[in-house]
């Protein structure tokens, strides 16, 4: 979606001043509606609204390297009461013969992290409450480390096709700093496959572990299909968990598109498996984006009928300007 971009030319001008490689600066924001119906228990429906900015600026220095900076203001996106509304920030430094390192302050999550979205994008990450009253939220599975000091490294292309990336995640409150790495090969038409395996540093050994995750998508005409599957290996004080996943997307014609996707969330010493579905529909028409999808729910905390079932419908529209 193209994104208006609004140049900060004042900002730009007053970092000539200070600065002998200053770039230039830009802010770009994006403008989206939605309607939802609640979790909880009311049966109400709330509106959503787009309210994110992404300032962004860079050049090259005289040695050759790129540096940029990005930051996003983004109220309401989860972040401490002492940090808000200020959001993901990092700053890039890269070369064609360097590769790319991002050193983020907050946001840029790790290797493995960037790929660990399901196939069927994070159906269970909708808000899902279950039990008596609609009382208690899905947990979503145990992640690699990433905490909000990371750093991240794409190598320079070495073989056609193969992007490898690499990434260092300081310990802070977790027992030890953690690794990563993935690698994503795109030299078939259509194809694209990924592998990322990250670590679980938590606060003790025996509750660390190793988390991998492996994915691949193929476009054949107008059917694309999707499968994906991270693996949760903990230790001794740890809980091993499954999210495995897949995705069927249709394209009707260029502006409208109709997907279907499942997600099965498996924990160990549990013989109740949580499972997602959703089915989407997008329609793009003059810079509007028009969506609607259905959202449902089974098998949540591990409880079988009623008490383990939810469901979510929402309406969206999205405006490109």
């Amino acid at each position: 979606m193209n994104i208006k971009k609004i140049g900060l030319t004042a900002l730009a001008a007053s970092l000539v001043s200070v600065s002998a490689h200053a770039g230039a600066m830009s802010v770009a924001g994006s403008a989206s509606i939605g309607l939802k119906n609640n979790a909880g228990t009311d049966g109400g429906k709330s509106l959503t609204m787009g309210n994110q900015l992404t300032f962004t600026g860079g050049g090259e220095l005289d040695n050759g390297l790129n540096v940029a900076l990005s930051f996003v203001i983004d109220q309401g996106d989860g972040v401490a009461a002492a940090t808000a509304p200020f959001d993901s920030h990092s700053i890039t430094i890269s070369s064609d013969a360097l590769g790319s390192i991002v050193i983020a302050g907050e946001g840029a999550g790790n290797a493995q992290s960037a790929l660990d979205t399901t196939a069927a994008g994070d159906i269970w990450d909708n808000g899902f409450k279950y039990a008596a009253r609609r009382t208690a939220s899905y947990t979503a599975m145990q992640g690699s480390d990433a905490s909000g000091s990371s750093i991240n490294y794409t190598l320079p292309t070495m073989v056609d096709d193969l992007s490898v990336s690499a990434s260092y995640s300081p310990s802070g409150t977790a027992v030890n700093s953690t690794t990563a790495v993935a690698f994503t090969y795109t030299g078939i038409e259509g194809l694209s496959v990924s592998y990322g395996a990250g670590e679980a540093g938590s606060t003790t050994v025996a509750s660390s572990g190793d988390i991998t995750t492996l994915k691949g998508s193929y476009a054949l005409g107008s059917i694309t299909a999707a499968y994906s599957v991270t693996d949760s290996d903990m230790g001794t004080g740890g809980t091993n968990e499954e999210m495995s996943s897949f995705k069927l997307s249709y394209t009707v014609s260029d502006d409208l598109s109709v997907s279907y996707g499942e997600e099965t969330h498996e924990t160990s010493g549990q013989t109740v498996d949580e499972e997602f579905d959703s089915i989407s529909v997008s329609y793009t028409t003059g810079g509007m984006t028009l969506t609607a999808a259905q959202y449902n729910a089974t098998g949540l905390g591990n409880t079988s009928g009623a008490l383990g079932e939810a469901e979510r419908w929402k309406l969206g529209a999205s405006f490109a300007f």
